[in-house]
């Protein structure tokens, strides 16, 4: 849009005008393949004209305006192999019969030309990768058709005695087999599997094999797909025959049977037969067998056996009420080659016989009611017999001779093995007799029969109207409150308890009061204090200051004393406690021996009373450091000093007029 203006006034001169320039398009841009380089598969064999996959490609040329855009495409490579259409890009088997066991990849190489196609044209060209799969054209093939084996007739079932392949050109599941026994001699005896990772025949054996009965055998083996294509009209199998050659191996001995049973009769004599086990060697050669006895399975060695023959005898007595059956373990080695050894079990029954006789099925004791009836039923009897006879147990019941004609008791067969115990009268009385025993025959059936006497307990008891029994014991009627011995000993023991505590509480009291201390008339020493006159009443009662008669310089550390040490050594006394010895004892000899020790302090207790007490008017009272005689001296001061000196001062007084006189 363009306009003309005046100058002076801005003013268009004409309308304004609009052109449209449009820019022409050139091939300038070549064709791009966007989503290359190109992946595709397409399966082996595939019919010419199959579609494998198809390319893009894209110009960035105006489509409209002439060929810029117009794509043509083509193979640059990958010809004959496969084909291109021009215009939709899709790419085509070309050649028949492709096999992906001769080639699996292939690399083309596609073109995409602008303009047509025509010459000056751009072009873009990429690359697809295609790859054959694989289809089962292939079928399974051995690699000989014949195998052979040697197998040693020992080799124990379940064991791989050879190997076969079919190799198949497929791959994956079209390359698996199976493989199978079509055809043989005796095919039983043996199987084939297929090893899942190896896709290998492996041949087993099912049955043992024995050299002296067949020495060969031969077989057909057949492997197929399990994967096939029932259309393709191929067959995807393949067969081989395998011969299998039996070699000797020195086999161990073969009993004549696994387990061997035999019976013996219980306290049969020593070197007893109980039986024979039989072995042989079933190699050609035939070694010699021998026998023994496994001990680990016959610890107390009950049993032996022939080595050469084979029977089995008794060792020890047997006892069928202990073991009624034994097992043991029989070995049979060949002489030739002792590592060659098998076994077989053999189970020992022992028969029983009649050498036990019958016994009271447990210790019976009966309770006689004192005021039970005539003909009342005391206890039921059973017996019992270790024997196991076949006919079954039955068991005779009988009183010793002495007591068939007793007046107290009688039997009755119950006819189910067991009999009851009756009472003849109703006079039994506990005072008389308490107790019964009741000696009764049992015997069984056997051959020779056994029998036993066992005694049956009666005990006299005293019970209710209704037939309870209440008490069985003699001092239970004798005591008419009830109480038993038992009892009454019980509480006499209680109060012969309490007087023997009664007795040592006023042995202790006793010994307590005894002074510990015998006082002597003859001992002096003055920290010994003795009143020998009656007390002065209510002013003894109050206590005796021990302070006055202290020392205060003590305090200080510092007591005067005019203690003399004695040269004389005193023998140390070896100390002994007062174990067992008498107290009083004990403390008079101490007594003894401190009063004869000159080197034990104090040497002269004189310094208890050297001083009087700090400030006393009457000044020391001792005559042993005073210097002046008695008749210097005057007590009279001491009725002064209160009722605590009042006796001191009548003292002195006494013995000041006594002088005078």
């Amino acid at each position: 849009m363009s306009w003309l203006a005046r100058g002076d006034t801005d003013q268009p001169l004409e309308p304004p005008s609009e052109f449209i320039i449009k820019v022409q398009d050139i091939n300038d841009n070549p064709p791009q393949f966007v989503e290359g380089p190109y992946r595709a598969s397409v399966p082996e064999t595939s019919q010419v004209g199959t579609s494998v996959t198809r390319v893009t490609a894209t110009d960035a040329d105006d489509p409209v305006y002439g060929n810029s855009a117009k794509l043509v495409y083509s193979i640059l490579e990958g010809q004959p192999y496969f084909s291109i259409d021009p215009n939709t890009a899709i790419i085509k088997i070309a050649l028949h019969g492709m096999d992906r066991e001769m080639r699996e990849e292939y690399l083309v190489v596609i073109q995409a030309k602008d303009m047509g196609g025509h010459m000056g044209g751009l072009s873009g060209t990429t690359t697809v990768t295609v790859t054959l799969t694989d289809v089962n054209d292939n079928p399974p093939k051995f690699s000989k058709s014949l195998y052979e084996f040697v197998i040693p007739e020992d080799l124990a079932i379940g064991q791989p005695g050879g190997k076969v392949k079919a190799n198949d050109r497929d791959i994956g599941e079209n390359a698996k087999s199976t493989y199978n026994i079509i055809d043989g001699d005796e095919r039983d005896v043996f199987e084939i599997t297929t090893d899942a990772q190896t896709q290998e025949g492996i041949l087993r054996l099912k049955k043992p094999l024995n050299f002296e009965t067949k020495k060969s055998y031969t077989l057909k083996v057949e492997a197929a797909n399990i994967r096939f294509d029932p259309n393709s009209g191929a067959p995807f199998k393949d067969t081989a025959t395998v011969k299998i050659a039996v070699e000797d191996s020195d086999e161990p001995p073969v009993f004549s049977k696994p387990t061997f049973v035999l019976q013996v009769d219980e306290n049969a004599p020593i070197n007893t037969v109980v039986g024979t086990v039989t072995a042989r060697d079933p190699d050609v050669t035939g070694s010699l067998v021998r026998y023994f006895i496994d001990r680990h399975t016959d610890l107390e060695r009950q049993f032996n056996v022939n080595v050469d023959d084979g029977k089995i005898t008794l060792a020890k007595p047997l006892d069928r009420e202990t073991d009624m059956w034994h097992n043991i373990t029989v070995t049979a080695t060949e002489i030739r080659n002792h590592s060659q050894i098998s076994r077989a079990t053999v189970a020992i029954r022992v028969l029983d016989i009649n050498d036990n006789a019958p016994e009271f099925a447990t210790e019976y004791e009966a309770f006689l009611c004192e005021n039970g009836k005539p003909g009342q039923v005391i206890q039921t009897v059973s017996a019992v017999d270790k024997d196991d006879p076949i006919q079954g147990h039955y068991f005779e019941y009988r009183l010793i001779p002495e007591m068939l004609n007793n007046p107290n008791f009688t039997i009755k067969n119950n006819g189910d093995n067991s009999i009851s115990v009756l009472a003849k009268h109703d006079t039994f009385r506990r005072q008389k007799q308490e107790m019964y025993f009741l000696p009764i025959i049992v015997t069984d059936n056997g051959n020779p029969p056994m029998s036993s006497t066992n005694t049956l307990t009666i005990r006299v008891c005293g019970c209710s109207r209704e037939g309870i029994v209440q008490s069985c014991n003699v001092e239970a009627y004798v005591l008419p409150i009830g109480l038993s011995m038992g009892a009454l000993i019980a509480i006499l023991a209680c109060i012969i308890l309490l007087l023997v505590i009664v007795v040592l509480f006023v042995t202790l009291r006793r010994h307590k009061n005894k002074p510990l201390i015998i006082k002597d008339d003859e001992d002096v020493r003055e920290n010994i204090i003795r009143y020998d006159d009656e007390g002065g009443g209510e002013e003894d009662t109050e206590a005796f200051d021990i302070a006055t008669l202290q020392n205060p310089d003590g305090i200080n550390g510092y007591l005067p004393r005019k203690d003399i040490k004695p040269d004389l050594q005193f023998m140390p006394r070896q100390s002994s406690g007062p174990n067992g010895v008498d107290v009083d004892e004990f403390i008079n000899v101490r007594l003894h021996e401190a009063d004869n020790d000159p080197t034990a302090p104090p040497y002269d207790s004189i310094q208890i009373y050297g001083y009087e007490g700090r400030g006393s008017i009457a000044g020391s009272l001792s005559s042993l450091e005073t210097a002046s005689s008695d008749s210097d001296q005057n007590y009279d001061y001491l009725r002064e000093w209160g009722p605590r000196f009042r006796r001191l001062g009548e003292l002195y007084s006494v013995g000041e007029s006594d002088k005078e006189t």
